[in-house]
């Protein structure tokens, strides 16, 4: 029976009632779920104090389970970076354990990689995800099964459709088109929340990856703040280092009339003219219910054809190359 641990490294958790939604369907689908002690800690905006929180994290590393879930995300992990457990962390990842999570959860997993190259997985929350209100997403479900049963080896989807923007002059830069086909080999995937890997730029805490594939998501960020984070990272040289850059979903914001136009899509076509590397759209990564699963760190294989993408990785119990997409959870994704 699959272990799943259950704790809180960044914000408290205010509604209860998810949490025990989701550890009641964790168990209904046969997983032994064991809730850390501090889990519904609260400390200001925080899971508990920093202690309080870095004593979890550290009981998650030496729980030996399948998968250390975080309950939610929100802020917190940033201010304990200097004192995170990494030779824990890193040690209870090479027997076994997936710690799982995202939002905030990028910048543990992204000074985890920086400090050890450790693997992580980019997906779920607890209380989000598998205690929604509703029934939780089914592709989410399906892919968090692979995971715990060791058959995921990747994602699929369909990028949206391409369409021009609709306020650039005739004479600004065009952005150079989509490959038909694309082929990244034996590339590190690396990424996750934009605005807390954005956080994390200049310390020691940020990977320096040549020749990656990065993807990033995030929430409740307007356009033009997502095309300014999105900045910060091509004038640092981050873009132009990766052979591709994956774009998730970016939720939860409200367009204003001072916009005149200005949207994330017009965003994203400015940035295709400012770099050679090709950036894809519609991965199913984000805040939002439809989330695959993605493993921050390992070497991963990249195929493009028309828009079709495929994201594969192999097997995560041993060192195997990324050899196909049997297990693949694929989903269509929309524009």
């Amino acid at each position: 029976m699959p272990r799943i641990y259950i704790y809180s490294p960044s914000g408290a958790v205010r509604d209860r009632a998810a949490l025990r939604r989701g550890v009641r369907r964790l168990q209904a689908l046969g997983h032994e779920v064991q809730v850390d002690e501090a889990a519904l800690a609260s400390h200001q905006r925080f899971a508990g104090d920093d202690a309080t929180r870095l004593a979890a994290i550290a009981r998650a590393a030496a729980s030996g389970a399948d998968v250390a879930l975080i309950t939610r995300g929100g802020y917190g992990l940033t201010r304990l970076l200097p004192a995170l457990p990494y030779e824990a962390l890193a040690r209870a990842a090479q027997q076994g354990t997936r710690f799982v999570g995202l939002s905030d959860f990028t910048a543990l997993q992204m000074a985890l990689l920086a400090q050890t190259g450790a693997i992580t997985w980019a997906g779920p929350t607890l209380c989000a995800d598998f205690g929604c209100p509703g029934e939780p997403d089914e592709i989410m479900q399906a892919c968090f099964g692979d995971l715990l049963a060791g058959e995921g080896e990747g994602t699929g989807w369909r990028l949206p459709a391409p369409r021009p923007a609709k306020s650039a002059p005739l004479l600004a830069p065009q952005p150079a088109p989509l490959p038909g086909k694309l082929h990244v080999q034996d590339a590190l995937l690396w990424g996750g929340n934009l605005s807390t890997l954005c956080a994390l730029a200049g310390t020691p805490w940020l990977p320096s990856i040549q020749g990656g594939v990065l993807f990033l998501e995030d929430v409740g960020e307007h356009p033009y703040r997502i095309e300014r984070m999105l900045c910060q990272l091509l004038h640092a040289g981050v873009l132009d280092a990766q052979q591709a850059v994956l774009l998730g979903s970016f939720s939860a914001y409200k367009p204003v009339p001072h916009d005149r136009g200005f949207n994330l899509h017009e965003a994203v076509h400015w940035l295709r003219t400012q770099t050679r590397t090709p950036i894809l759209s519609g991965l199913p990564m984000g805040h939002v219910p439809t989330k695959v699963l993605l493993p921050v760190g390992a070497r991963v294989e990249l195929l493009l054809e028309g828009r079709d993408a495929w994201l594969l990785w192999g097997h995560m119990d041993g060192h195997s190359h990324p050899h196909g997409h049997e297990h693949a959870c694929l989903h269509c994704g929309q524009a």
